[in-house]
Formats: structure tokens, sequence, C-alpha cells
């Protein structure tokens, strides 16, 4: 039976750091109220003339380099994301044509933060089934290009980042485990964008605040907090048991970096130690799609990964949409 493995994985931060003492300046908040609240004391910010796609290319780059590939051996490229440079074209259309993939077919994938674990979810299956066999998945956002930075509920969470996964034919015990995914449509009113699409669309003459205000995230924290407590630790010990696994088996856990509180409880629900727990969300932020990615490529480049590892990664974003996934590396 075929296995799918990430062969190469990668991951891009834009350069400007946007450090809570900033927020400070612009909402009512302190870095001491958003540090024990979320456990983020800086994220970065894309600049105006850094696009979604152009951090996804830069992510691709370390991918390629540990895979050993260029961009013409992949065949089907996925994109996770909630913020497209257009809205037509698709992000993965632009990827492909800024890497010169002229041999991928390509899709998005609107999953929020779980993007990039529904990409890999889909990945596997195209890899398994023989359809495709080298898929190159992204998880990226700019999130700054849909912030209310007037909104301190929403505005001291989120970052911007890309990360990368190529997913090929294993070749030797290593791979893709297990993927769960799945949804609640029911509780979209916790974590929501109101204007943009086509039951609200956007007016290009309506430039008054409110409009510009409604094309931003919106979110019920304590909702959605603990829901993401619940949903997650179900998804992670999911995936642990359809692999045939015990948490004594997880050597590393790799959750999204959404808030350190829903991250320890998950861990708890694992029965996992901290020690085993990677953590980056100090620095980066809630980066959504790219948070996975972009934290297992960190927990590589720090040693924290070696062959044969297991590790297990989970995610929760607006839709409702969560999902993990079991790779053993």
């Amino acid at each position: 039976m075929v296995r799918p493995k990430i062969a190469g994985i990668g991951s891009f931060a834009p350069a400007k750091v946007l450090t809570n003492s900033d927020l400070e300046k612009i909402v009512d908040t302190s870095d001491e109220w958003i540090i024990s609240r979320t456990g983020i004391k800086e994220r970065r910010i894309a600049s105006d003339d850094e696009d979604n796609s152009d951090m996804c290319v830069a992510a691709a780059q370390g991918a390629f380099k540990m895979a050993g590939m260029t961009p013409a051996d992949i065949d089907l490229i996925l994109a996770g994301t909630v913020t497209p440079d257009f809205r037509l074209p698709s992000l993965s259309c632009m990827i492909q044509k800024k890497l010169g993939a002229v041999n991928a077919a390509s899709m998005d994938i609107v999953a929020a933060c779980a993007g990039f674990i529904h990409g890999l979810s889909v990945a596997q299956a195209y890899v398994k089934a023989g359809m495709y066999k080298r898929v190159l998945v992204f998880g990226s956002e700019k999130l700054s290009s849909i912030t209310n930075y007037e909104d301190r509920n929403t505005c001291v969470l989120f970052g911007d980042a890309a990360g990368a996964a190529i997913v090929t034919e294993s070749d030797d015990d290593s791979g893709i485990l297990a993927t769960y995914l799945k949804s609640d449509g029911t509780l979209d009113n916790l974590l929501y964008i109101p204007d943009g699409g086509t039951h609200a669309p956007c007016s290009h003459t309506n430039g008054d605040k409110s409009h510009r205000t409604n094309t931003c995230i919106r979110m019920n924290g304590n909702e959605v907090f603990k829901h993401a407590v619940r949903f997650m630790g179900d998804a992670a010990a999911r995936v642990v048991k359809e692999a045939g696994l015990t948490s004594d088996d997880i050597d590393l856990f790799v959750p999204h970096q959404a808030n350190i509180r829903i991250i320890r409880a998950t861990a708890a629900r694992l029965k996992l130690p901290w020690e085993k727990v990677f953590l980056n969300i100090e620095k980066y932020g809630n980066t959504s799609a790219a948070s996975v990615p972009l934290a297992l490529d960190q927990a590589i480049q720090a040693g924290r990964v070696k062959k044969g590892d297991n590790i297990v990664t989970v995610a929760f974003g607006g839709g409702l949409t969560w999902g993990a996934a079991l790779i053993r590396w």
C-alpha cells in the first residue's frame, strides 16, 4: 500500500515585527494583558507590496531544497488560505505562475486556520490513490489585510506567514499515518467576516468606516476558546488512535499556534508532557493556515525532530473547521 509522506518543508515570515508595545499605541491594550491571555509578544506583518503568493514562493524554496525537487516536478498545488491575492484567480494559480510550476494543476482550500491540515489530508488521498505523485501543499495568510486594528480583541492575535510542504510516496516507514477533518457550519457566527461574499457583496462606492470594518475578522473569543479546546483535543486523540498508537508513542506535538491556553488544554487532553510541545506563538502569533507548517518547519530546523519521530499536529479555525494529522518523520 502506498504511504504518502512529507518529503520537504519550508516556511517564511515577513521582516516587519509588530510588538505588543506597538499595539499599545494603537488600541486600548497592554503587553501584560496580551501575554497573559494569549502568550503572544510579537507578530510579523507583510508589507503592502508583499502578496500572499510572494510569501508562498519564498516558503517553497526550503521545501524544494529538502525534497531535492524543482517546481517542474510538482503535479498538484494546494493552497490553504482565506487571504488570496485576488478573489479571482486563485492563490494556487498565482503561486504556480510565480514558481513556474508548468506541470501542475492547482486549487485553493478555504478552511481558515485548519487550511494546511486540510490540504495535507487531500494530498495524502491523491497520492495514495495514485492520481498525483508530487503535491505541493501551502498554508499561508496575509491576515493583516483582514484585521481591524481598532478591535483589540482580534488585532492582538494575528500575524502573516507562509508554510509549504511537498507530499509524495514514502519508500520507508516514514509517512502520514492518519488524518482527520471535521466541521460545524452551525457555529459560523463565532468566527467570520461579514462582507465580501455573495451574501453581502463589497460595494466599490461605499468607503465608510463601517463597511471597511465589515470586511475584517470578527470573533466571539470566549466561545471560540471553548470549542477549540474540545474539538482540537478530540481531533488529536482520534488520529493517535487511528494510527494504532498511544500518547506515550508521540514524540512531538505541533499545534496550531492560536492561544497558549488552548495549546495547554489540548496537550493535557493528550496527556503529553510540556517538553513535547513545540511553541513559536510568542514570536509569530496566530498565522492561521500558516501556523502549523511554520511551526513544524521551525521544529525541524531547531533539531526537535529526528528520523522515526511520531508528530501530532492539529488546528481549528473559522467555519468552524478543525483537523489533525499524525506524521512519522
